[in-house]
């Protein structure tokens, strides 16, 4: 059986969920990545907002996701980009070298930044899937075989993700 491990990028996954106007259901959603992509761990990069998202953090946390949140200055917290790519991409690279205790990886992103190490991990035999949060996703990806990225928007899988109270209040 395989053992598999996520990388999330939190602000592509609810940025680009809410254009379509949805939200994950991160307990559904985790129990969707073990079951259908077999995974054990799941890294979640975020930046660190404030105590007051505590009950976010903690309720992430009784899913089982291990929150990752961007280093940065509490007094430039209005002033900088919240970009989590260079941490995720650094992060999947020392997984690789030093521990490589897994089998394959899981990315959770729209972002074409991502495209040197996707292109990586296919041609290393490293990558079991990359997931859109919606149709939208860079061009980039365009040119990958469709084995390669699901877009979790799709009407089967979003059914099984989705947070339901959010639904009923449109």
């Amino acid at each position: 059986m395989e053992n598999n491990i996520a990388f999330i990028d939190w602000q592509n996954l609810h940025l680009w969920t809410s254009t379509e106007k949805w939200k994950i259901d991160f307990k559904r959603f985790r129990v969707y990545l073990k079951e259908k992509y077999l995974v054990n761990e799941v890294y979640l990069f975020l930046w660190f907002l404030d105590e007051t998202e505590e009950k976010l953090y903690t309720r992430l946390q009784k899913s089982w996701y291990i929150l990752i949140f961007r280093e940065h200055n509490s007094n430039m917290k209005w002033k900088k980009k919240w970009n989590v790519d260079v941490d995720i991409v650094f992060e999947i690279m020392r997984r690789l070298k030093d521990e490589k205790d897994f089998d394959k990886i899981v990315l959770v992103s729209w972002d074409g930044d991502y495209i040197k190490i996707v292109n990586y991990l296919i041609e290393n035999d490293n990558l079991k899937k990359i997931l859109f949060p919606n149709k939208f996703f860079s061009s980039l990806y365009r040119k990958l075989q469709p084995k390669y990225w699901v877009n979790l928007s799709l009407i089967d899988i979003r059914k099984k993700i989705e947070y339901k109270l959010f639904n009923k209040k449109r």
